[in-house]
């Protein structure tokens, strides 16, 4: 069956969505003085899945001198907010249809004069173990934007992608990496897929008065991921220009038995593009936000070290920091050893300024105490902020968040809202 009305329907939708007027949510607060250390909070959607969860995450946050919560609205390719693309949230299932977990946040936070993030998992939409059933969910509609592992290029290079066989075969397979592979991705290579992710970004910047936009698994899983059909068609057709007539012949004749046959003899060329087509999502999730709203900020959550994330999962922050696509890095240090947080800081800042860091913590592998340290280390090598991860986490520490936090706040010496200690 035909998907072509379906693309020009989002295509269509897209371009509205470049015209019309946003839908205010409430008004923005104004905001926190240049020279004020960010602290924030990453609020995964299992903290905003009720209205008590979320009136509790923005009473502690304020309480604690956290003036910005990076909430989670779009977990796996679902949707904690009103969505005109994606489906809602399972999560939310017991919830009253008009419960809209990202206009309550706002609403609330703002009220207290705090900063809200809207956090979408860019590439990551669904968990192998567990894949979403949804008929509207991009997983049922589009398989076929799937990242596919070397292991199985050349075994699902001539299936059909909308049989059931062939995502019950990348399901399988992903689930034997669960270690190093988180779930589902989508590529950014095929075309449309892009259209579809700034599609949705532009929904929630035209929908809510949200203060930034932050990208998360905005990466690869590993450097033997994407070797789909459309990924490796994309490829040779963009390599066949720069390549003698015979040889382009003789790939060709190769590639009939071997798929791989084009990646193979450019593998540099074929790592470089792999790069170029993640950092062209970006830019155009840039262009398309900022258009709509000038003033938001845009952060991503990103690998520590810059020259492994370029190479292995293909993440050229420093690129996308030196060219204005991101206004915010935010490398996730999670380590539990002061030493080494130090060590990878650094290492971060050798790439970055550190006014364009907000330093990752890994609360939840840390007692308060050592949270408070990472922190003022953080602040010491003139890191623009701090976010924790992650509020809903912390109670795995042995107290609740509130109380988690208030510990932070006295071991940093009591640092209210919007300030930083010096």
């Amino acid at each position: 069956m035909t998907r072509f009305p379906a693309l020009l329907a989002l295509a269509l939708t897209t371009a509205l969505l470049l015209g019309g007027a946003p839908a205010a949510v409430a008004p923005a607060p104004q905001a926190p003085d240049a020279s004020a250390q960010v602290r924030g909070l990453w609020v995964s959607r299992a903290a905003m899945s009720s209205p008590s969860t979320i009136v509790q995450v923005v009473d502690d946050a304020a309480a604690n001198g956290y003036q910005t919560l990076i909430v989670q609205v779009r977990g796996r390719g679902d949707a904690y907010y009103r969505s005109k693309f994606e489906p809602r949230a399972a999560a939310l299932a017991q919830q009253p249809a008009e419960f809209d977990p990202l206009a309550t946040t706002i609403r609330l936070a703002h009220a207290r004069g705090l900063q809200v993030h809207a956090w979408i998992a860019v590439n990551l939409v669904a968990s192998a173990t567990d894949p979403p059933t949804a008929p509207s969910h991009i997983l049922t509609r589009h398989p076929e934007w799937l990242m596919v592992p070397r292991s199985l290029g050349q075994e699902l290079h001539g299936a059909d992608p909308l049989s059931p066989g062939y995502l019950g075969r990348l399901t399988r397979v992903l689930r034997t990496r669960s270690s190093d592979v988180e779930g589902l991705y989508v590529s950014p290579i095929p075309p449309d897929a892009a259209v579809h992710m700034v599609a949705v970004a532009l929904d929630i910047v035209r929908s809510y008065e949200i203060d930034g936009l932050h990208l998360d698994y905005i990466r690869y899983p590993a450097g033997d991921f994407d070797y789909s059909r459309a990924a490796l068609a994309a490829f040779r057709d963009d390599t066949w220009r720069f390549v003698e007539a015979n040889e382009r012949a003789r790939l060709d004749r190769v590639a009939r038995d071997d798929v791989f046959a084009w990646v193979d003899m450019f593998p540099a060329r074929w790592a470089a593009f792999r790069r170029a087509r993640l950092t062209s999502m970006v830019q155009r999730l840039r262009t398309a936000v900022r258009s709509e709203k000038p003033t938001i900020v845009l952060s991503a959550a990103v690998r520590p070290n810059a020259e492994e994330a370029a190479t292995v999962r293909f993440q050229d922050w420093r690129l996308w920091l030196d060219e204005g696509l991101i206004d915010v890095a935010v490398p996730m240090i999670y380590t539990n050893d002061a030493a080494q947080f130090s060590i990878d800081l650094q290492t971060t800042l050798r790439f970055a300024a550190p006014s364009q860091i907000w330093a990752g913590i890994g609360a939840w592998r840390l007692d308060p105490e050592q949270t408070a340290r990472h922190a003022a280390a953080a602040r010491d090598a003139g890191a623009a902020g701090t976010v924790l991860f992650s509020y809903d986490s912390l109670d795995e520490r042995g107290a609740t968040p509130a109380e988690y936090l208030a510990r932070v706040t006295r071991a940093t010496g009591g640092i209210p809202p919007g300030q930083v200690q010096r």
